[in-house]
Parts: C-alpha cells; structure tokens; sequence
C-alpha cells in the first residue's frame, strides 16, 4: 500500500434544522447524502481521478439523529479490485450536551474510478495495514457472492401495471445543484429521491409517518445528468408486522422524448411511528394477482439471502425509540 496515498475520511459537522423531516429527526436520504460524500471522497482520494458509485448495500439505520447532534461521517478504503473500491462508511454521532457517541448507519459502498471518457481505469491496489482494515477486506470478499446473488434476484423480477399494491411515482428534471464537479447527479441525491419516494410510498399504505430501517441492493447502472427527466416509482412487495418492503426503480431520460432507462433500483424497509416515535404494526398486505405473489416471494428472498451476509440483515434493528425488537417473523 502506498502510505502516502490518502484512504480514509472523516466529515465532521452539526446535523441541522433543515436536515430533520417529518418524523422529528434526520431523514435517511440525507444520511445516505452524507455517506455518499464521505465515501466519494475516500475514493477520489485514492484513486485521484472522478469516481462514480456503483453499488451500495446492507445500509442499517440503527438510531436517529437529530438536529444539533454532533455528527462524524467516516469511511475508508476497505479493498480494489481492478477499477473498484469498497469504501466502509459509518456515521455516528452525539448530543452535545451529553456523553457518549452512537453509530447511526454503518455500509459498504463501492466505487469505480473512470477517465475523462467515462470508461474504467485502473486504482492502486489498497494492503490493509491493520487487524481491523484486515476483517473488513474480508467482510467485503464475503459479501462479493451475496451481492452478486442479491443482483440476480433482483433483476429477475418484472414490475408491470398487473399489480395491486400501494404504488406511487414522482417525476421532475434534474437540477444543476444534484450534480457533481463530473458534471453527474450525487448517488447521495438519487438514494435521498428513493426515500422520499418510499417514506411516501409506506406513509399512504399505513397512514402513519413511515421512516426506513434498512436499504439494500442499491445498483446504479447509467448516470443523470442536468436536465433529465427522473421518475421515481416506488411499490410495496412486502410486509411484515412493522416492516414494509418498498422497491424503488429510478429512470431517466431525455424530457423531449419517452425513452426512460433505469438507474438505480434498490429495496427498502420502513416502518411506521406513532406519535412517540414508537415503531408500530401495520396492516398485513395480501397478495392479489400473479405479480404481486411474485414480488412477495422476491422479497422472502432477498430476506433469505442477507440472512446468510456477514454483518448481514437481522431484526434487532428495527426496534427503537423505546420499541421492543420484533422477533425475525415480524419482520419478513
């Protein structure tokens, strides 16, 4: 490893008043926001040329931030591959006025570094130098075969107007401050669309507050560029006692014509809060037609799937704000 080469980061800030949504606290999208310009920065560091993200998975959201709370974004090189760097990223945070920092979200975010021409170039090749850089290389091999089975099973699915579920889409042009100094939308910005379109999403389904406990599978396949018509379609697969699955598709394209290509696509978790902030159950979502089964299925799954992950998904994140932790039934 080149010990002079910068690889890890850490942004350190106040969470403010314009970052707290609905539910009281921090929005997801915009932790997501803050681990995408941290881990974009690890890897720029690294690679020093442009960097896109290509991939963000088992994104736990395991305590709310709220505005005023000291807050440290830090992510680090984990492991590259030829083009790729997995960049662990972690928030944590601390009321100013008390002891103690928890960790808010903890994920693995993977860049690829490109030339002026958009294609993939080569990155020095990262030697962890510690125990800790050492285990989590090896979460991150780990993880290669879950995310390529996670990919799989995602892309197998088929979404059509044939199903029934709680459905909604949002559509608006890309702005020039959602991009970046490549002149590309933030996949920080495009993952804070995907929960406001699944906290909307998961609201109108259970008529409470919806907040998101867990994201997975986020791939981004092509970049948005200013000017873009994005849309935004977020559907319900799945519920649990308190989890609703929400998968979310972003498109894009050219305004002046019809031809939309998916970007990004992820699955999501929300919960519903009542007043309190307590997570509470929600109305079980039946099946109707053959998609919806299918979907229902897809996410039994993906669930399936992270069960077997290192550091993989579990239900003891969901409970908060005072609320026991469902058992693994309630939450698939």
């Amino acid at each position: 490893m080149d010990n002079a080469r910068p690889h890890e980061i850490t942004l350190r800030f106040l969470a403010a008043p314009m970052d707290v949504g609905l539910s009281g606290t921090v929005e997801a999208g915009t932790v997501l926001e803050w681990v995408d310009k941290a881990a974009y920065a690890a890897a720029v560091g690294w690679a020093s040329s442009y960097c896109v993200t290509a991939y963000v998975g088992n994104i736990h959201f395991a305590a709310p931030v709220r505005s005023g709370d000291l807050v440290e974004v830090t992510a680090g090189i984990v492991y590259t591959g030829t083009s790729s760097m997995h960049v662990y990223t972690e928030v944590s945070f601390r009321d100013l006025r008390g002891t103690g920092t928890r960790t808010s979200t903890t994920c693995l975010v993977i860049f690829v570094a490109v030339d002026e021409a958009g294609k993939s170039r080569p990155v020095p090749a990262f030697t962890p130098a510690t125990a800790l850089q050492a285990e989590r290389r090896e979460q991150a091999l780990a993880r290669i075969g879950i995310r390529d089975a996670i990919v799989a099973e995602m892309k197998g699915q088929q979404y059509t107007g044939d199903g029934t579920a709680e459905r909604i889409i949002l559509r608006f042009l890309a702005e020039p401050n959602d991009v970046n100094w490549g002149g590309k939308v933030h996949g920080g910005i495009v993952m804070k669309w995907i929960d406001q379109a699944a906290s909307l999403c998961a609201a109108r389904y259970c008529g409470l507050d919806a907040v998101a406990v867990f994201s997975g599978g986020i791939r981004f396949y092509r970049p948005l560029l200013i000017g873009d018509l994005v849309e935004v379609e977020a559907r319900l697969v799945y519920t649990g006692t308190k989890g609703m699955h929400i998968a979310v598709h972003v498109r894009s394209g050219d305004p002046k014509t019809r031809d939309m290509q998916l970007t990004t696509y992820c699955l999501t978790v929300m919960v519903a809060r009542d007043e309190t902030g307590t997570a509470v159950a929600v109305p079980r979502w039946e099946p109707v037609s053959t998609e919806d089964r299918a979907l229902w299925d897809h996410a039994r799954a993906l669930v399936a799937i992270r069960a077997n992950a290192p550091g993989g998904y579990t239900p003891t994140h969901l409970a908060d704000a005072g609320s026991p932790a469902p058992t693994a039934n309630e939450v698939i």
